[in-house]
């Protein structure tokens, strides 16, 4: 039996693009792939507990599977130096602090600050306390984007949102708008970088119809067409996109970026929930820029944990 586990186990991770998405199982499994790994240990112990020989030799499998996933995130991957720093931040619609939420992420010293699920009633907090080290913002909608350096060709990202059963959710004094996403081009010494924030549509384990992500992926699938039409060759992505990228609906985005973390960073970078960091769902993606390093930025007041990365032309 131990032996079987450890087989299942493996084949479970090599193949979970295999798995069936029906009720989001697939998804849900993805987003949490990197945590099967700890079946690892508990398989082993209970292989030498049993002097099972032969489940010591297949726990070989999973071993191997979860090391050629993830292997490549426990060392250090980043390097010093860089000429641009980007971060961002979910802010928490319900973040009891926001200028104190503001001040600290002023003082990570990033030229580009991307904040989502800003509200109407915070978003005046946020534009006062960022005023002086950002000359320069945009926000469209809950998202927002604030800079040391000059903007233009400002416009929203239709995502086709809908808060769809999320939306009984929110508290009644919490009011969100509809756009999630924009577009904009950063003007620097080294030519125009585009930049992309977005705050992608929720997930929840539903009590009738399992992993809802039906809203995400919409979300997801429109970004990656505005990505593919994007003419500019250097792209930033910054944004909650309430999924890691193992997760199988990002893969018309992952395909045309690549993650800071997985190239600069150093561990998994979880980000989300806050207390205890399991899933890394806020990301830094980029195209045609080089990353030089990544790393997750101290908690504030939100409900997520802020993400920064410096880049190099």
């Amino acid at each position: 039996m131990l032996a079987a586990l450890a087989l299942l186990l493996g084949l479970l991770m090599q193949l979970h693009a295999q798995i069936t998405d029906r009720g989001g199982l697939g998804s849900l499994v993805e987003s949490f792939l990197p945590w099967f790994g700890l079946f690892v240990p508990v398989l082993l112990a209970g292989a030498l507990w049993r002097r099972s020989a032969s489940a010591v030799v297949a726990l070989l499998l999973p071993v191997v599977v979860w090391l050629n996933l993830f292997g490549g995130l426990l060392g250090d991957k980043s390097h010093p130096g860089g000429d641009f720093t980007v971060a961002e931040h979910n802010v928490d619609a319900g973040n009891p602090d926001p200028g104190g939420t503001a001040r600290d992420l002023a003082a990570s010293g990033a030229d580009l600050l991307a904040l989502v699920e800003l509200t109407e009633q915070a978003r005046g907090t946020y534009e006062k306390e960022l005023a002086t080290a950002y000359p320069y913002h945009t926000v469209q909608g809950t998202v927002g984007l604030w800079s040391k350096l000059p903007l233009s060709d400002t416009r929203t990202i239709d995502t086709r949102i809908d808060y769809g059963p999320l939306a009984a959710t929110k508290p009644a004094d919490v009011k969100l708008a509809y756009n999630r996403a924009l577009r904009t081009t950063v003007v620097t010494d080294q030519g125009p970088l585009a930049v992309y924030v977005a705050h992608l549509g929720s997930v929840r384990l539903m009590p009738r119809g399992g992993f809802w992500t039906e809203s995400r992926d919409r979300n997801a699938q429109a970004l990656g067409e505005a990505l593919a039409a994007e003419r500019s060759k250097r792209v930033v992505l910054l944004g909650d996109l309430n999924g890691t990228m193992d997760d199988r609906a990002f893969a018309d985005i992952d395909s045309q970026l690549g993650s800071a973390q997985d190239q600069a960073g150093n561990g998994f970078g979880f980000t989300w929930p806050a207390k205890f960091p399991v899933a890394r769902i806020d990301q830094i993606l980029v195209r045609g820029v080089k990353p030089e390093s990544s790393w997750v930025l101290p908690a504030t007041g939100s409900d997520h944990l802020p993400v920064a990365a410096t880049i190099s032309w």
